[in-house]
C-alpha cells in the first residue's frame, strides 16, 4: 500500500476528496505550489459549482433532485485533465482482464480508481436512487485474496475478489471503468488552462441556453435561470407546475422535500453550503498562485476581481445554508419564504458570476 496514503482526510465533495487522497498517493503535484494538489483545486479544475433542479410525479411520489456542482459536463474528467496528471483510464467487458489490470496498476505502487453500485459493496446499505448511479472508490492495496478499498468513510474497507467485482460490473455503462496515475506526466496545469477553467464556470451558470447535450426545453432547469425558474414555481399557486400543488399532498411533500434536503447536505453531487465555500477558496487559491514566486504568470485574470467573486461565494455559502435548513424544516407549509431564499440566492449568484467572468474576460 502506498505509504503515504491517507483515507482520513476531511472533505467537502465526494470526487474531488477521493482525487485529492489519490493523486497525494501517487506522488502527483501542483506546478503551481509544488505540493500535493488539494481538494479545493481539484474542485475549481472540475469546473466547481453549477445548479440543475428536477422534479417528476409518479404514480406513488413526487421526487425532486438537485445537484449544486458543476454539471451535467463531466466533471471528474475535467479535473483529471486539466490536473494535469498522465492518468491511464481503462474498461472492458471482460472480469478477469479487468482484475490483471487492477493488480498491474497496484504493484506500480499508485491506488487505482474504480466505479461500483455503491450499495453492492457488503458494508453498504442498499439505497435504490442512490443506486441508480455509480460512485468512484479508490483501490488502495491488494492483500492476499482481498483488496483495500476507500469509499470516502474514512477508513479502508476489507473486500473480496469476487465480491469487488460484482460491484464494478453492476452498472453496464462503468462495467470494469479503472482509472491510475501512470508514468510520466501530461500536459501541465499552467494559467491558461485555470483561465478557461472559471470561465466555463461563470459561462454555464449566466448562460440562458441548456448545456451542451441537454435539450433546449431543459434550459430552465439549469444555472441561474434554473434557480429563477424554481422561485417561480416555488411561488405558484395556481398551475400545474406550482410546488403547492405538486407537493400538495402531505406524504409527497414529505419524501421530495426529503431527498432534496438529502441530495443538498450529501457530498455526492453537492457540498457544505451548496460548495459555494469551496470554490470561494479555489478563487482565493488562484490569487496566491498570481502572487506567489512560482515563475507562472496570471496574465488576463484580475485577482482585485477574483476576490470580489470570492467574497460573493463565501456569503452564497451562507444562503444556501439558511436555504438548506429552511427545506429540512419544511412541513405543512407554504414554500413562499422559500422562493424568498431563493430569489436573494439567485441575484447574488448573477453578481458572483458575472465577476467571476469580469475577472478573467481578458483572456478570451
Amino acid at each position: 500500500m502506498p505509504a503515504d496514503y491517507n483515507p482520513r482526510t476531511d472533505y467537502s465533495h465526494w470526487d474531488c476528496g477521493l482525487w485529492n487522497r489519490v493523486l497525494a498517493a501517487s506522488r502527483v503535484r501542483n506546478p503551481f505550489t509544488e505540493e500535493p494538489f488539494s481538494e479545493v483545486a481539484l474542485a475549481g479544475l472540475g469546473g466547481g459549482i453549477g445548479f440543475m433542479i428536477f422534479t417528476f410525479e409518479y404514480t406513488d411520489t413526487t421526487t425532486a433532485s438537485v445537484v449544486t456542482r458543476f454539471h451535467p459536463g463531466p466533471y471528474t474528467e475535467n479535473l483529471l485533465r486539466r490536473c494535469g496528471a498522465n492518468i491511464n483510464i481503462q474498461q472492458t467487458g471482460s472480469a478477469p482482464l479487468a482484475q490483471s489490470r487492477l493488480d498491474a496498476a497496484l504493484e506500480t505502487g499508485v491506488p487505482a480508481v474504480v466505479r461500483v453500485v455503491h450499495g453492492t459493496l457488503p458494508w453498504v446499505p442498499a439505497d435504490p436512487l442512490a443506486d441508480m448511479d455509480s460512485v468512484d472508490v479508490a483501490v488502495v492495496a491488494r492483500d492476499g485474496e482481498d483488496y483495500l478499498v476507500d469509499d470516502g468513510g474514512g477508513r479502508l474497507e476489507r473486500i473480496s475478489v469476487p465480491a469487488l467485482a460484482a460491484a464494478r460490473a453492476s452498472r453496464k455503462a462503468d462495467k470494469h471503468w479503472q482509472a491510475h496515475v501512470a508514468g510520466g506526466g501530461g500536459e501541465a496545469l499552467n494559467a491558461e488552462v485555470l483561465r478557461h477553467a472559471m470561465a466555463e464556470t461563470a459561462q454555464e451558470l449566466l448562460s440562458q441556453q441548456a448545456p451542451p447535450g441537454v435539450p433546449p426545453s431543459y434550459a430552465k432547469n439549469f444555472g441561474i435561470v434554473g434557480m429563477q425558474s424554481w422561485a417561480q414555481r416555488l411561488r405558484d399557486t395556481s398551475t400545474r407546475q406550482g410546488w403547492s400543488r405538486i407537493f400538495g399532498d402531505p406524504q409527497r411533500a414529505v419524501e421530495g422535500l426529503g431527498m432534496l434536503h438529502g441530495l443538498l447536505t450529501g457530498k455526492r453531487f453537492s457540498g457544505p453550503g451548496a460548495l459555494r465555500p469551496l470554490y470561494a477558496q479555489f478563487l482565493r487559491e488562484v490569487a496566491r498562485y498570481g502572487q506567489g514566486s512560482s515563475g507562472v504568470e496570471l496574465s488576463g485574470v484580475n485577482l482585485e476581481k477574483l476576490t470580489d467573486a470570492a467574497e460573493h461565494y463565501d456569503l452564497l455559502g451562507e444562503q444556501w445554508e439558511e436555504l438548506v435548513a429552511s427545506i429540512g424544516a419544511a412541513g405543512e407549509t407554504s414554500f413562499t419564504p422559500m422562493a424568498a431564499q431563493v430569489e436573494a440566492i439567485a441575484e447574488r449568484e448573477t453578481a458572483a458570476a458575472l465577476a467571476l467572468q469580469s475577472a478573467v474576460r481578458e483572456a478570451f
